[in-house]
């Protein structure tokens, strides 16, 4: 009772390249979106450093 559960995650930030953009984080948010006990935010700004913004848009092909 009066509890929560917070995760943070970077969807860019991952050891396994392979399972792409859909990984665990990504699966619980698309199971439990809608539900009335879940909230999801996106924020879209990045805090990265110019390299780090580099090679993420290099892995997501926006480089």
């Amino acid at each position: 009772e009066n509890s929560k559960v917070v995760l943070t995650h970077d969807v860019a930030q991952r050891d396994n390249l392979r399972v792409g953009r859909y990984d665990g984080i990504g699966a619980v948010v698309d199971h439990l979106r809608g539900h009335p006990l879940f909230g999801h935010i996106t924020l879209t700004r990045s805090e990265r450093s110019p390299v780090a913004a580099l090679v993420a848009g290099l892995l997501d092909g926006h480089g």
